[in-house]
């Protein structure tokens, strides 16, 4: 009863005229963005944390969610019209969606993932609702030597999922934890690595690191590459409409893909891929249409969007509650967070309550506004497709190099958005995951805090962090996480040999 008085007190809040202007800015861009293939929510939620640093902290975080339900859902229009999807996620969606296209049934396509997203989002919403304030009722207890274990398992996990390499991962993680030692030591008060740069006493700044590595490093890796013909985009012919038939082939698939979604996206090592290819590959098995299949199988579009869907919501669940980022939009988003000085947490939802469930109320706003907006403008994203290349990322270092100016005028910061933006290139030119970086430098102090902490009430006897039940466990964890993939390589390796 708490969590329904809470969510009430929460639609309060995001029933107000603003916050509905800024979750309806929010839906629209991130399903532009999401429908621009190589521009995701991610990077545009680090496009405009400069430009909003000055707003409302409440709406600008409504916003920032609405770009990234947006995004989720704006990604499988391009998979579906021209095989290109908008977001990784959106990969599983393309299959059979594309092949629909082809096949005149676009429009029966577009509204099975419309109305896909709309029931897993609300599903999962409705969980995350629920399943926050049990999680903050564990979370209080927890000790500095559980937050530490939590966040060892943190950049573990991060590291080891994104990118084909968990080396990589690691490397990128590292980078990030070494830029966050960057400024004053609030222990002795000594400055750390700044080399003389006034600019450097206050640390490197998320918002910068974030922008140039996302934003610039983007653009510049589009300008680096060779120019390929683009995909011809498929028209939409006939309804739009679902038949009944198809109503009855989607359910199913929406329901499962949503059972797929939530629980994996909150787990520390989630993320959307991997329940969208659970969810194609569960209703390939289960459909009474086998043959369809590869051909353009609607429950091949419904499972894996509502799946999408649900990890999106899933994914807020350790980031409100624990203050992890599971994905590169999550990431982003606790910076944004950070930019307002907020922590998310047990404690946020003792301190900001009319914040934090006005942003879970919003969701459910969020999810019918891309129901109703949506389907009425697939002409208008189509269109987007049109825009050339060159204009669009001319258009995005603009914005950039004006939203860091604006939020601290600086031609270090300048320097340093470029020299990230170059550093974002050559990961993505050598495939070293970006977004490790960005939580290492997020997570990196607050690791170094707990650890201090822990080490200074037990006296400096690290033997605390293996004592301790909870950080025992997620150290152990961690540990295990981290062999894992060398150990499945090397044993592919040895069957690969055999054979």
């Amino acid at each position: 009863m708490d969590a329904l008085a809470s969510l009430a007190h929460g639609f309060a809040v995001a029933l107000e005229p603003t916050k509905l202007m800024f979750a309806a800015i929010g839906v629209l861009l991130g399903t532009a963005v999401g429908v621009l293939p190589g521009i995701g929510p991610a990077l545009t939620v680090a496009l405009l944390l400069p430009v909003t640093f000055k707003l409302d902290p409440t709406g600008s975080l409504i916003m920032f969610a609405g770009i990234y339900y947006g995004g989720m859902y704006g990604g499988s229009t391009t998979a579906i019209l021209i095989n290109a999807p908008g977001e990784s996620a959106s990969v599983a969606t393309a299959i059979e969606g594309n092949k629909m296209a082809k096949a005149g049934r676009g429009g029966p396509a577009l509204a099975t993932a419309a109305i896909g997203s709309f029931v897993a989002g609300t599903i999962a919403t409705a969980g995350l609702a629920f399943l926050a304030p049990w999680l903050v009722q564990i979370a209080v207890n927890f000790g500095p030597w559980d937050y530490f274990g939590l966040m060892v398992l943190a950049f573990v996990t991060v590291s080891a999922t994104f990118g084909d390499s968990p080396l990589r991962g690691l490397t990128s993680l590292t980078m990030g934890l070494a830029l966050g030692l960057i400024g004053i030591d609030k222990l002795t008060g000594q400055s750390r690595l700044t080399f003389g740069v006034p600019e450097l006493l206050d640390g490197v700044e998320v918002t910068t690191l974030a922008v140039g590595l996302f934003a610039v490093g983007e653009a510049l890796f589009v300008a680096s590459r060779f120019k390929h013909d683009p995909e011809e985009v498929v028209p939409i012919r006939g309804s739009l409409w679902m038949t009944k038939e198809d109503w009855k082939r989607s359910w199913g698939p929406w329901l499962r893909g949503t059972l797929y979604g939530f629980p994996i996206g909150a787990l520390p090592a989630g993320g959307a891929e991997i329940p969208t290819f659970l969810s194609y590959v569960t209703e390939r098995r289960l459909s009474k249409h086998p043959e369809e299949f590869g051909q353009g199988a609607i429950e091949g579009v419904a499972g894996p969007e509502a799946a999408n869907n649900a990890s999106a919501a899933g994914t807020l669940v350790p980031l409100l509650t624990l203050g992890l980022p599971t994905s590169a939009t999550a990431a982003i988003m606790l910076a944004g967070f950070q930019q307002y000085g907020l922590n998310p947490g047990p404690l946020l939802f003792a301190e900001n309550p009319g914040l934090v469930w006005g942003l879970v109320a919003s969701l459910f706003i969020a999810n019918a506004m891309l129901l109703v907006l949506n389907l009425p403008l697939i002409g208008l994203w189509v269109r987007l497709l049109a825009i050339p290349q060159p204009w669009l990322y001319a258009g995005i270092l603009v914005f950039a190099a004006m939203g860091t100016v604006a939020a601290k005028p600086s031609v270090v910061e300048i320097g340093m958005l470029f020299v990230f933006g170059f550093i974002g290139l050559l990961m993505r030119r050598w495939d070293y995951p970006i977004a490790p970086m960005v939580v290492g430098l997020i997570l990196g102090p607050m690791a170094e805090a707990q650890l201090r902490r822990s080490l200074q009430l037990s006296l400096g006897d690290p033997m605390v962090f293996l004592e301790n039940p909870g950080s025992a466990t997620l150290l152990g964890i961690a540990a295990l996480c981290l062999i894992a993939p060398f150990v499945m390589r090397n044993l592919n390796r040895f069957k690969a040999s055999e054979d």
